[in-house]
């Protein structure tokens, strides 16, 4: 039975659970919420699937994140050990995070698109969905751009085995369409509940394009900001794309859901 809803980008693995995390994952359970639980190194990703392998209404992405810990690198071979266990639907969170370096730190950021390639080529190889994260520097869509430049151009390499959905949009609706010109869905979180920033985009976009995300236990919807956020606010997120789209709640949150188990390629069955 598929879920009520589908939250596609949580950290639930992250040490801010640990007091209580059977507590948040009855309440999913009870909302009927699923998630995918992402992982920013190898050992989050490992907590991540650990996680998903005693919950069916989880799931893991593994990789590395840009920029979370400059020290690791993502190591195919070591990846390989978790990949084609079938609680893994997709690879990252992986991109471009240029927020708080430098514009001119050349080295940095041929650092963040080493790794990044290298994972592109890992997820095409396995037929997974990426999860990209892209973070611009303020003002700029630079991350955006670049990203979207290497993956037009992998595109024609790899074509229909690479894919996937762009986590915590902050793009325009141009920068979405060429993203779903090339298979690569936006999700959204909590933020669109207090600013009205990307509301254009999400009335623009295709529903088929849509997810729905936490990033919990960061970017915490409204009532609940100021709070640790956690997967079944994700109701929150729903309820206001559906809300900016001027549709029906319930079309919307069946859409949603239907669109992540496509998107992940998930086997209800």
């Amino acid at each position: 039975m598929k879920p009520k809803y589908f939250d596609v980008h949580s950290h639930v693995s992250f040490s801010d659970y640990d007091k209580d995390r059977d507590e948040v994952l009855d309440r999913m359970k009870a909302d009927g919420v699923a998630s995918i639980i992402v992982g920013v190194d190898f050992k989050s990703s490992e907590g991540a699937l650990k996680l998903a392998e005693l919950h069916e209404n989880l799931y893991a992405s593994i990789g590395v994140h840009p920029a979370d810990n400059r020290k690791e690198t993502f190591d195919p071979k070591k990846y390989e050990t978790l990949v084609n266990n079938p609680n893994v639907v997709a690879i990252g969170e992986c991109g471009l995070d240029y927020f708080r370096i430098d514009e001119n730190d050349v080295d940095e950021k041929n650092r963040q698109r080493n790794i990044f390639l290298t994972q592109i080529d890992f997820a095409a190889k396995n037929k997974k969905a990426m999860m990209l994260h892209c973070r611009p520097r303020r003002g700029t869509f630079d991350t955006y751009l670049e990203t979207l430049e290497t993956l037009e151009e992998k595109k024609k390499e790899y074509g229909d085995k690479l894919f996937g959905n762009v986590h915590f949009f902050v793009g325009n609706t141009a920068i979405a369409r060429r993203f779903y010109d090339i298979n690569f869905t936006t999700s959204f979180t909590g933020v669109i509940t207090f600013a009205h920033n990307y509301d254009d985009t999400i009335r623009a976009a295709p529903i088929n394009m849509l997810l729905s995300e936490t990033d919990c236990p960061f970017a915490t919807p409204v009532p609940f900001r100021g709070k640790r956020n956690e997967p079944i606010y994700v109701e929150k997120v729903v309820r206001r794309i559906a809300e900016i789209r001027g549709e029906d709640f319930e079309t919307v949150r069946g859409a949603l859901v239907e669109n992540a188990y496509r998107v992940f390629s998930i086997d209800i069955n």
